[in-house]
């Protein structure tokens, strides 16, 4: 309702009215983002906590699509133009690549930097397709694992990690130093070898492999410790 009162620019009774009529209609659209909309608890003006329409990210992009509204046509534009930028780089994925490389510059990364978040991406994908040939095949293994290896080398779990740097839905890795990222890369790497010298299947043996491999940048990570003391 609060969505709906900004683009509609009504008052909080009309825009309720104007949701429950939407919300009809859209059903009997049968449009999904309605369909699975939630309900939480939330604090009206009168102190008291009602059952309340809530909407993730998605859902909202879908609503803001179905409300007639000066203020709802530039998000639609910029839709329409985000759907026509995925269909460019379906044919050519190249695209996607350059256009990853330019919102890394204007965050301010250095090239160095960026240079190494791509080489991450394949060392990533070579370690997960290892991960697959070995039996692992569950999204909640991949991340134990991935929560496994990043404890192994920087002593931190990957929400840990998270938290020191202050982050919430942002990419751990976009948030790494080179240092990192360079450790990251060796553990993966490393992981990825272990697991491939041996014939063995199934999630213990892939997480023997992450650990021996967390472990060897863990080792890097201390002989560069003492390097810089010593130096």
């Amino acid at each position: 309702m609060d969505i709906v009162a900004a683009l509609t620019e009504n008052d909080y009774q009309r825009a309720r009215t104007y949701w429950k009529v939407l919300k009809l209609r859209l059903k009997e659209e049968e449009n999904e983002s309605v369909t699975n909309c939630n309900q939480l608890k939330m604090k009206s003006t009168d102190g008291k906590f009602y059952n309340t329409d809530v909407m993730n990210i998605e859902q909202i992009l879908r609503l803001v699509q179905s409300i007639p509204s000066k203020k709802a046509e530039p998000l639609k534009l910029w839709l329409a133009q985000v759907g026509k930028e995925r269909i460019d780089e379906a044919y050519d994925p190249e695209i996607a690549i350059n256009r990853a490389l330019d919102i890394y510059r204007k965050k301010g990364y250095s090239e160095e930097w960026i240079n190494q978040r791509l080489k991450t991406i394949d060392i990533r994908k070579e370690f997960t397709d290892e991960l697959k040939k070995k039996g692992v095949n569950q999204s909640k293994d991949f991340a134990i694992l991935t929560n496994i290896l990043t404890q192994a080398w920087s002593g931190y779990t990957v929400k840990e990690c998270k938290n020191l740097k202050g982050l919430k839905k942002e990419n751990l890795r976009d948030n790494m130093t080179n240092m990192e990222l360079v450790l990251n890369m060796l553990a993966e790497t490393a992981s990825t070898e272990i697991s491939k010298s041996n014939n063995t299947q199934g999630f213990e043996n892939a997480k023997e492999s992450v650990i021996k491999g967390g472990n060897i940048a863990k080792s890097a990570k201390e002989a560069e410790r003492l390097e810089e003391e010593n130096s």
